[in-house]
């Protein structure tokens, strides 16, 4: 996979998933999960993952994993 597209597609699963979290009211603890949720869709860029929807999918999982942990 080209570099530029390992380091742009992780942004829009981000928006979405930043979306969801404006409209449950969550907006702050999604900004300090922010940098762990980034690196754990780097690294599914990175094992080949490239579908925005399953990116978004993955990314809140995890989210929902981190902020249950909080």
């Amino acid at each position: 996979m080209p570099k530029w597209l390992r380091s742009t597609c992780w942004k829009t699963p981000i928006e979405r998933i930043k979306q969801t979290c404006e409209l449950m009211g969550i907006a702050d603890r999604f900004d300090r999960a922010l940098p762990e949720l980034e690196t754990f869709l780097e690294a599914e860029i990175a094992q080949g993952e490239v579908r925005e929807s399953r990116l978004t999918l993955d990314g809140l999982c995890y989210l929902r994993q981190l902020l249950a942990q909080a």
